[in-house]
């Protein structure tokens, strides 16, 4: 059967999400296509008001389309301990755990010499003015945690930051890495193993 222009561009389009293939954007592109007028329409409306009004919170750079985002909003937080991530999922991810009750700043990427991506390329100048504070106002910070991922990049940027942070006098601390609950020793990798070892605790 023959797909109409809008229908394939739709498929198009869907298949250019991330970790949507031909056949999943083809799926999608059909439920829409069957689905009650009102839902495709109500998707397109919350699309386009996601491109207009979405954009980085310019303290901490979380998504929001408000002038700041509901965490730097709320008086509840603990100003003294700065979460830093790489990506806003990141974000979500440790605020959906609960545990965590402090501020968050997010690079939006991380340092890759390799591939060109340097300091100037990441969200690092307002978290440097955040930690080191204003001449008349000294910054609330005392503790910096750095909850990225061990990749290659990772490393450099944990590196990088606990160098240029370190300099301004804030603990500079890192998330644990090791065995997952529920996981098999045998099964785990070596560095992963050899992290969790690292960062043993007494018990």
């Amino acid at each position: 059967m023959p797909v109409s222009d809008p229908l394939e561009q739709l498929i198009k389009m869907l298949s250019r999400l991330p970790g949507v293939g031909v056949k999943t954007a083809t799926r999608l592109a059909f439920h829409l296509v069957t689905a009650p007028k009102d839902y495709p329409a109500a998707l397109a409306a919350a699309l386009t008001a996601v491109a207009d009004q979405v954009e980085p919170c310019p303290v901490c750079g979380n998504f929001t389309a408000a002038e700041r985002c509901r965490i730097c909003m709320d008086p509840r937080r603990d100003d003294a301990v700065l979460c830093v991530v790489s990506r806003v999922q990141d974000l979500l991810a440790i605020d959906r755990a609960g545990g965590f009750r402090g501020r968050y700043h997010v690079l939006h990427g991380l340092l890759s010499p390799l591939d060109g991506v340097g300091p100037e390329d990441i969200n690092l100048t307002s978290l440097v003015a955040r930690v080191a504070g204003e001449d008349d106002v000294p910054s609330p910070v005392k503790e910096v945690i750095l909850a990225i991922s061990p990749s290659v990049e990772g490393e450099t940027t944990v590196l990088y930051l606990s160098k240029v942070l370190g300099d301004l006098g804030p603990k500079i601390t890192r998330i644990a890495a090791g065995v997952p609950i529920g996981g098999e020793l045998e099964y785990t990798d070596q560095v992963t193993l050899g992290r969790a070892l690292a960062d043993r605790r007494e018990v």
